[in-house]
């Protein structure tokens, strides 16, 4: 009880402004007591004004009062310092080289429980009441502890920075508002960090957006990973069937081919498993930076927040699981997985093409067919382009008679009408003209010949993610004829281009 009593004491004789013991006492007019230093220090700062008031209860004085010393209440402060002082705090309260330490307390200094971004002072608890129980420091804003303070103050001023300069992207006090900044573009920082905040609310949608891609890239990159393991097994298992029925001189190679599949399974699986690496650490990365965008979200000094934003909000290039290779099919069995149900749409069929067999055949007829009019159609070369859009992995089968007959794929966006819009006479489209027992690869009007068996059904396998595009020769074999590899920016559709009247050009049923 004792104790309590020095701490009252301590209390009523501690300056409401500094709020330490009083030092060189005076009273005003009014009654109230402060430090001499720190009353005239309070009045240094209205004399603009010509008006004088006591901080406590606000009673205002002109002239500014003389003040004098109140030697009873000097007499009694005096007493209360030899009497003794309430205790000590304990250790953990001082604060340490980390902490940030009350600017009020004298000698050993305590920790402090709040800055303020109005008195730029940072406060124990003991000194920080006043900010609670004074009505015009109540109206201060007080944040958690931090050492940056002084980063708030104008260094040409000397005076708070609580605007904005947008044109110069700097924070600035009033005063260079009307000097060196003169008709720039200038906010408040709150409003500032307002607008910031947007833009930082959405680099974290932005984030979030990409970290569910990659979940999803991952998750495809497994399902690849399956895909790589299920083709080399059944790779092995075949080439064991097979050799197993062979005579002890083959059975070297059948260790060589199934080494050599296992050799390119480890190295297809290992690149797979690299990019897979690679995408976690970005979504660990991306994960990472929305953690710290979210904590800067919550910072309340608007400065501390403009000072960090610009190093946070950018955002590295994403990685792209598209680099990744996979084995093509080895068989006809294999491409076969991979078939494409193709059916031609009437609206891009040149007018003397009739299509029959659920728009899967195209025939060349000496007659115009009755088609309405439509932007998509083809109104010079007899060709006609798939309903379906082709990307991923695609495999069809085209059975052509009679003259010559065109085979291809191009973009949506190829030319309707013009010489230059037949298939291979662009860079729109790519072609394999078949006539008699020749073959004639064409892209952007340049010929490369082809050899190979001759057969009236072509294969074509495209991987439109990989840039592959072959053609093979259909028959009791199935021959590579030609193989592209390219970069491909659009879906494909396929097509067929019938030059001669009474040629036809069917699109196969493989399933």
């Amino acid at each position: 009880m004792a104790q309590k009593g020095v701490q009252l004491d301590r209390e009523t004789f501690s300056c409401s402004i500094c709020v330490d013991l009083l030092k060189d006492l005076v009273t005003t007019t009014c009654g109230h007591s402060y430090c001499m230093k720190c009353i005239k220090g309070f009045w240094d700062g209205e004399d603009e004004k010509k008006i004088h008031s006591c901080p406590q209860c606000r009673q205002s004085f002109t002239p500014r009062p003389v003040l004098l010393k109140n030697t009873m209440l000097a007499a009694l402060v005096e007493e209360l310092k030899k009497t003794g002082l309430q205790a000590a705090p304990a250790d953990h309260c001082y604060a340490g080289a980390e902490d940030v330490a009350c600017d009020v307390c004298t000698g050993r200094k305590l920790r402090a429980c709040k800055s303020c971004l109005v008195c730029l002072a940072s406060y124990c608890e003991k000194h920080l009441q006043r900010h609670y129980d004074v009505g015009q420091l109540k109206k201060h804003k007080l944040v958690e502890p931090s050492k940056k303070l002084q980063e708030n103050i104008c260094s040409r001023h000397d005076e708070v920075m609580k605007m904005f300069c947008r044109t110069d992207q700097q924070c600035i006090c009033y005063l260079c508002s009307v000097d060196e900044h003169k008709g720039h573009d200038t906010v408040s920082a709150a409003a500032e960090r307002t607008e910031r905040q947007r833009e930082l609310e959405g680099s974290r949608q932005n984030i979030q957006q990409r970290i569910q891609d990659r979940e999803k890239e991952v998750k495809q990159l497994q399902q690849e990973v399956e895909a790589v393991n299920g083709s080399a097994d059944k790779a092995v298992e075949d080439s064991e069937k097979m050799f197993t029925e062979l005579i002890c001189l083959m059975e070297k190679r059948s260790s060589d081919v199934k080494q050599q599949v296992r050799s390119q399974q480890k190295r297809e699986v290992s690149r797979v498993k690299e990019l897979q690496e690679k995408l976690e650490q970005e979504m660990a990365e991306l994960k990472r930076r929305d953690a710290e965008l979210k904590l800067l979200s919550h910072t309340e000094d608007h400065n501390q927040f403009l000072h960090s934003y610009p190093s946070l909000s950018a955002l590295s290039e994403p990685t792209h699981s598209s680099s990744i290779n996979i084995p093509e099919p080895t068989t006809r069995a294999g491409f076969l997985k991979y078939s494409q149900e193709i059916t031609l749409d009437p609206n891009t069929a040149q007018t003397h093409l009739l299509l029959s067999e659920g728009s899967r055949k195209a025939t060349n007829m000496e007659q115009q067919q009755s088609y309405s009019s439509h932007p998509d159609r083809f109104t010079n070369c007899f060709q006609v382009l798939s309903r379906e859009s082709l990307t991923g992995r695609c495999y069809w089968e085209v059975e052509w008679r009679g003259g010559r007959v065109d085979v291809a794929v191009a973009y949506k966006n190829i030319s309707r009408a013009g010489g230059g819009c037949g298939f291979g006479l662009n860079d729109k489209s790519w072609s394999l003209d078949c006539f008699q027992n020749s073959y004639t690869f064409r892209y952007n009007s340049i010929k490369t010949p082809v050899s190979g068996p001759p057969s009236s059904r072509v294969g074509v396998y495209l991987d439109h993610r990989a840039g592959i595009l072959s053609f093979f020769s259909i028959s009791e074999t199935m021959t590579l004829l030609h193989k592209v590899q390219t970069t491909f920016t659009q879906p494909l559709h396929a097509g067929v281009w019938l030059y001669d009247y009474g040629a036809t050009a069917e699109f196969c049923k493989l399933k």
